[in-house]
């Protein structure tokens, strides 16, 4: 199982000013957060795409092509390109740059956008939601299997005789994934394609999503995929503490930021008594010493058999110090310990 980190360039917001923390200083942050990852042997690293003043990452491609240039085997990957509201195009160009640079290790991962600031940003009708990720990702495919691209859908002009350069080291390829957050409709798109599929399990309880996954299973190997290739992730809200005392005061940075993201949503306010429950064994946070983390991402393999857990780290935006530490723990005891478990 590949292990790794994701974030999303969170911005802790300023109770005088009511502004966000520098987002160029969060960026520098960000990318010495990716070496040190590479540096104590991770797997993979994610980065999100969000258009919002307390995220500082627009452009995930831009901050991976960085980490590129100063990481040796490290996967990178977005967490996720929001594909309905992008140009797929310039994305497979932006990650192809990518794998070229760091010798072979772009990945992407795309999906519909939970958050929907993108679609008037880019002038995109959130009518046209469904259809546009799946003529979206048609045309994405199309191009990751063909230098020379033809390609006609609706809501685009079509592309006839049109090299997409450059190319991606593996004979033009990039490892794409699918992005879900619990609809069965895109758990099939992904299956069907035989694409290989990374749940956000961020609330209630992960085994809800068994179903889910089962499903994917099931239709993968019903639509002729070698189920030998399959791969199935998750992806879900981690910090790796010293000890009990600051996995639980991590609770302020943590529900500040589902506060603000809830606000806009009408979620009530975040209470300790979830934060709680999310840290229990049955609970989708992953958020405690190393150990408990281990089990729980041993107890997510036991009940998924996934083949890539993310854990993403930056909720709330806790201090570099902070954010250096829990990578640290994360690749140095938690790491090394569910590979010993999963040897045996």
């Amino acid at each position: 199982m590949e292990l790794g980190i994701g974030m999303f360039g969170d911005l802790s917001i300023d109770p005088q000013t009511g502004k966000p923390r520098s987002a160029q200083l969060k960026l520098q942050e960000i990318l010495e957060q990716i070496k040190l990852a590479d540096d104590i042997g991770l797997d993979v690293f994610g980065l999100g795409e969000h258009h919002r003043p307390d995220y500082a990452v627009s452009s995930p491609e831009i901050v991976l092509a960085a980490a590129a240039s100063i990481t040796k085997n490290i996967k990178l990957t977005s967490t996720v390109t929001v594909l309905s509201s992008a140009e797929p195009v310039k994305v497979y160009q932006d990650f192809s740059t990518i794998d070229l640079i760091s010798n072979g290790r772009a990945e992407i991962g795309v999906g519909r956008g939970s958050f929907i600031e993108s679609f008037p940003l880019f002038g995109y009708d959130l009518k046209n939601y469904d259809q546009l990720f799946e003529e979206k990702l048609d045309l994405l495919l199309n191009i990751n299997n063909n230098e020379v691209v033809n390609w006609k859908g609706e809501l685009r002009a079509p592309l006839i005789n049109q090299m997409v350069l450059p190319r991606a080291s593996n004979n033009g390829q990039l490892p794409i994934w699918i992005a879900v957050g619990g609809t069965p409709q895109s758990v099939l798109r992904a299956a069907v394609l035989g694409l290989p599929l990374i749940v956000a399990i961020i609330g209630g309880m992960p085994k809800q999503f068994q179903p889910l996954i089962e499903y994917y299973k099931e239709q993968y190997v019903k639509h002729g995929h070698d189920i030998n290739k399959m791969q199935v992730g998750i992806h879900s809200h981690a910090f790796v503490a010293d000890n009990e005392a600051n996995a639980d005061g991590y609770y302020q940075n943590y529900a500040a930021q589902m506060d603000r993201v809830g606000a806009s949503r009408g979620w009530p306010p975040y209470t300790k008594m979830q934060y709680d429950g999310g840290r229990s064994k049955e609970g989708a946070l992953f958020i405690g010493e190393a150990a408990a983390v281990t089990d729980k991402i041993l107890y997510m393999h036991e009940m998924f058999g996934i083949t890539r857990f993310i854990g993403h780290m930056d909720v709330g935006d806790p201090s570099h110090q902070e954010m250096m530490r829990s990578i640290e723990l994360f690749g140095a005891k938690v790491a090394p310990a569910v590979r010993k478990a999963l040897t045996k």
